[in-house]
């Protein structure tokens, strides 16, 4: 499992694991010191394969407390070069792609072009396939805009086209290790939800931050409210579509914005409406089929989805705001 573990410096787990692996009543919450140098080692590979699916599927259980996830995400931090960019008309925004589309078209691609033909400069990082899935990967290669190889590449991009797309393995390489455990053990990680709410700039930008299931909204919106040094740059919250951080184009969800320890409700939630209009999208979710209708809206042949536009507006707005 561990491939690049330091079987010559191996980190002892023992006691980490009696404390969060007791089951979901049982389990107690490590210390945000004890979290940090237990992540730290994960990343660095000297936890043994023995211990590591242990601590993966103990926190698949237990779940993270904010503390936990302030510390893990510490650690994440410290692993790689964040991206610099110099001070322009508006803060760098991270887009966060890892879940990929299902049953609905991946808009995310759209939503960082627009957002970049705003001025704004627009960093989506994520992974580059996942079986059953159209990731945004995809599409950005049928749209003949390339994946980053190199941190140069990054600020190359932002600088040059606004937008870029980076693989997580080359954001961030201690990560995607442990991202890539999904493979063999069938189930996401604590590393799935970091990568989520990671900030890749330095200064901070601003993140689009999303949740599936609601007790994340939860301890999200404690973590970034309670923890000064997690929620640099601010995060605009909102539950995600099939897990992507673009808006649902079938109904008007909650945005709140998290920032110096405030939540502020920017766009309150809409239920559905029968009488709502239906929104043009592709018929079919493939890569190349989204990618040509994404060209078509941008040449202005189709129109924007209206839930995409009222993102923008508020990205542009808030992007736009100090930090």
């Amino acid at each position: 499992m561990t491939d690049s573990a330091d079987t010559a410096n191996p980190f002892q787990c023992a006691r980490f694991i009696k404390e969060i692996g007791r089951g979901p009543n049982g389990a107690r919450a490590l210390t945000a010191e004890d979290t940090r140098a237990l992540y730290t080692a994960m990343l660095d590979g000297r936890v043994g394969e023995l211990e590591l699916g242990a601590i993966l599927l103990a926190y698949r259980v237990k779940g993270e407390t904010a503390d936990e996830l302030a510390a893990m995400l510490a650690g994440a931090h410290a692993s790689f070069e964040p991206v610099h960019l110099p001070p322009g008309e508006f803060r760098p925004v991270s887009i966060p792609s890892y879940n990929g589309a299902r049953k609905q078209p991946n808009l995310v691609p759209l939503l960082a072009l627009l957002l970049a033909r705003e001025g704004v400069p627009v960093l989506v990082h994520g992974v580059t396939e996942d079986p059953g899935r159209v990731t945004s990967a995809e599409i950005f290669t049928h749209l003949r805009i390339p994946h980053a190889n190199s941190h140069d590449d990054i600020e190359d991009g932002l600088a040059e086209r606004r937008l870029a797309f980076a693989p997580i393995d080359i954001l961030a390489p201690k990560l995607a290790r442990l991202l890539a455990l999904r493979g063999r053990m069938g189930v996401r990680n604590s590393t799935h939800t970091l990568v989520k709410i990671l900030q890749p700039f330095a200064p901070a930008g601003l993140r689009l931050v999303n949740y599936t299931h609601p007790p994340y909204r939860d301890s999200l919106t404690q973590l970034f409210s309670t923890h000064p040094d997690a929620a640099a740059g601010g995060a605009l919250l909102a539950r995600g579509t099939e897990g992507e951080a673009v808006a649902d184009t079938r109904r008007q969800v909650q945005v709140d914005w998290l920032h110096d320890g405030i939540c502020e409700t920017r766009v309150p939630h809409e239920r559905s409406s029968r009488d709502a209009p239906e929104v043009e999208l592709p018929e079919a979710r493939d890569a190349a089929t989204t990618a040509a209708w994404i060209g078509a809206v941008l040449r202005g042949e189709a129109p924007v989805p209206s839930a995409i536009e009222r993102q923008i507006e508020l990205i542009v707005d808030v992007a736009r705001t100090p930090a």
